[in-house]
């Protein structure tokens, strides 16, 4: 046999090289043999809605898995040949994201595609946990409303590559660009660390908004899903939201985003109405702090205002409030929801208490849940029903 690497020909005989291709076959046969196979899938939902998650890893001393809306990483305990298993108790009906921890360190689960993420965020992985009827955020037999991604030079957000920043529009089943009728829209903002496309890859919202106008429960209405930042380097460090700088910086920025560049291209490029009693602003986290915030300060553009987890936790968020009364404000809904075991319920209570105070028609949301999407999901299912209706 002849190898040739660069101008150097060698010659073997090939008997000898057989017979090395044998023992190299041999010994990495016998490595193989020695390794565990990897389950067919890491994760399986029971007939009681509990889940077995299964990892392998012969070496960590340690793994666990992290649940969405279970507060604490579940311990995983150590089997034969190093797979590593658990059930939680039974679960909710939900969508939820996973990972694995092994030894302190974060891991992706390697038998699975079902993957969501960002620019900003890793992968995460998910898995679904059925209910024995759709959910809200099901893709269900309902006509479907459409996706739609615009991309467009920003004059003012920082940070973005070729300051090419997008937005996501959802048009509810119907909806005719060249009909004279006109739509309501709700301005619905994700949060920190996320990008343009979370509340549709993670929140569903369009088959929320499908299902929940199908049911005769919610006004069809188009939804603007904007990227969210003024300033991407806002985004670098959690640390971040320790400082007001930079948390003022980023929201006075975005504000400007929404108000002068978003909002005037949806109502050249779409049919909405642009009376400020069919137009809405929600968001989680960032965004609903930008939500309450952008809301507050313009209730001349809003009458539905909602702040879902809102990231309200700095004393400077009540004091840059502006001194609106209930008459002047004429808001429809003010609504501050946050889940109970979210770390920043104590701060949304606060601000609910302080529009209470100043005598705003606040509604005050809590549910069980922690900083998730099967909070924010939920909250989408009851905020929207009461958007754009006539009483």
């Amino acid at each position: 046999m002849r190898i040739s690497t660069g101008r150097l020909t060698v010659m073997f005989p090939l008997s000898k090289v057989i017979l090395a291709a044998t023992v190299l076959a041999a010994s990495t046969g016998a490595i193989l043999a020695q390794l565990p196979d990897p389950p067919q899938t890491s994760q399986t939902v029971n007939a009681d809605r509990s889940v077995t998650f299964r990892y392998i890893d012969p070496t960590s001393a340690s793994v666990s898995v992290a649940v969405d809306n279970i507060k604490d990483p579940i311990p995983m305990e150590k089997g034969a040949e190093g797979l590593w298993s658990v059930t939680t108790p039974p679960l909710a009906p939900e969508i939820y994201e996973y990972k694995f921890i092994a030894d302190g360190q974060t891991r992706r689960d390697p038998t699975t595609l079902a993957v969501t993420g960002s620019t900003y965020f890793p992968l995460t992985d998910f898995l679904e946990v059925p209910g024995n009827a759709p959910e809200p955020w099901d893709a269900t037999d309902v006509p479907h409303g459409e996706i739609h991604r615009h991309i467009y030079t920003t004059h003012i957000a920082l940070g973005i590559a070729q300051d090419q920043s997008d937005y996501i529009v959802y048009t509810p089943p119907g909806y005719d660009p060249s009909a004279k009728k006109t739509y309501p829209v709700l301005y619905l903002l994700h949060g920190w660390g996320d990008m343009a496309i979370g509340w549709t890859d993670k929140g569903r919202a369009n088959f929320i908004l499908d299902n929940l106008i199908a049911l005769g429960k919610a006004k069809p209405m188009i939804v603007v899903m904007p990227l969210g930042y003024g300033d991407t380097a806002f985004v670098s460090d959690w640390k971040v939201w320790g400082h007001d700088e930079p948390i003022e910086h980023n929201l006075s920025l975005y504000s400007n985003v929404l108000l002068t560049e978003i909002i005037p291209r949806i109502e050249t490029e779409y049919r909405v109405s642009k009376d400020r009693n069919h137009r809405a602003i929600a968001g989680l986290s960032m965004g609903g702090l930008e939500a309450l915030s952008i809301g507050l300060h313009n209730t001349d553009k809003f009458a539905y205002i909602g702040g879902f987890s809102a990231a309200v936790h700095r004393p400077a968020f009540i004091k840059s409030l502006p001194v609106i009364t209930p008459r002047t404000a004429n808001l429809k809904v003010l609504w501050v929801a946050c889940g109970t075991g979210d770390g920043l319920i104590e701060a949304n209570r606060k601000v609910a208490a302080y529009l209470k105070s100043q005598n705003l028609p606040v509604t005050a949301i809590e549910t069980p849940g922690l900083h998730t999407w099967p909070v924010w999901r939920d909250n989408l299912v009851n905020f929207a029903p009461l958007l754009f209706q006539s009483k």
